[in-house]
């Protein structure tokens, strides 16, 4: 690494407040906001997994995306939850480079990730003939690759762009954990010109996913709207799930890319948001709202708790 473009080994995170009792409140809340997320999601994930009634595509991807969302919930959290009790708020310059990559891995890989499952529910519903021709374990297979793949392209350019800044002196962080949108105000260089860098590359494909995954999520309700059967209350009621989360995950991150120059009360909101709101947001829609899910966790837990017992199917 040059050391002319690191003369800063180490920064300071901010957080959210200097109060101490808003640390307090935010060290409780955000430790049970972690836990759940973590307790959630692999409850999703073991029950896909322990459940044959699930062994679909959709819940295929379902399972990958619970995978993300604890990895997300992760990469900050537990440092910020354990830096309100040492009081030790400081984060290396490796160790800030080291979040960035994995922020935008796991981002970048949940956004296509989510453009998979809308292509999934787009064939099941508007071409449910070709299904299963089209959406073969392969494929699900391959897309879930492919979205690891882009994610890490993405992530890459991201962490080469932020090791050529340079840092020549301010080093705090006025966030809880390290972001281009925050790091890079630190550089000795013109941050209009990094503005525009960020806007074109994570603003601007972040929005332009959510157009597609909007435009495509329409498609779906109007179709599902000149359908009027159980199967097509079902197939509305796991639609309306997949873009709740859409929105919940899309828009923070376009509000942050977008406008980088924001005020940094609103971005540490919107970093809260989709940081430690959204990823448990995904086991409590899916877990409320999707009666397969709900039947089959019942199922695990008799299966659990009566081991000797046969459960029944309904």
């Amino acid at each position: 690494m040059d050391a002319a473009n690191k003369s800063v080994s180490e920064f300071v995170l901010l957080g959210l407040s200097k109060s101490w009792e808003l640390q307090l409140f935010f060290f409780m809340v955000f430790s049970l906001f972690y836990v759940a997320t973590i307790i959630g999601n692999s409850l999703i994930v073991i029950t896909v997994i322990a459940d044959s009634h699930l062994h679909s595509p959709m819940y295929f991807l379902l399972t990958n995306l619970s995978v993300l969302d604890m990895s997300l919930a992760s990469f900050a959290t537990p440092k910020m939850v354990t830096d309100y009790l040492t009081g030790h708020k400081t984060i290396s310059f490796d160790g800030c480079i080291t979040q960035i990559f994995f922020l935008h891995l796991f981002t970048g890989t949940e956004i296509i990730l989510l453009m998979a499952m809308s292509f999934d529910r787009y064939i099941a519903i508007c071409k449910p003939l070709r299904y299963a021709s089209v959406i073969s374990p392969w494929v699900c297979v391959a897309l879930v690759v492919a979205s690891w793949i882009v994610g890490v392209m993405h992530s890459m350019s991201q962490v080469i762009f932020a090791l050529t800044l340079p840092f020549c002196g301010p080093n705090e962080v006025d966030s809880f954990f390290c972001d281009l949108p925050v790091v890079f105000q630190l550089a000795c260089v013109d941050t209009y010109v990094l503005g525009l860098f960020m806007i074109s590359t994570s603003g601007i494909i972040a929005l332009s996913c959510f157009i597609i995954l909007f435009n495509s999520y329409v498609i779906v309700l109007v179709t599902i709207k000149h359908h009027s059967s159980k199967g097509s209350s079902k197939a509305l009621t796991t639609c309306t799930a997949h873009f709740i989360v859409v929105l919940m995950f899309f828009g923070p991150c376009i509000l942050i890319y977008m406008w980088p120059l924001n005020s940094f009360l609103i971005d540490k909101i919107l970093s809260v948001f989709y940081t430690i709101f959204t990823p448990i947001l995904n086991p409590v829609i899916y877990t409320l709202r999707n009666q397969e899910v709900k039947t089959a966790m019942r199922k695990l837990k008799n299966r659990l708790l009566n081991p000797n017992k046969t459960t029944p199917l309904h």
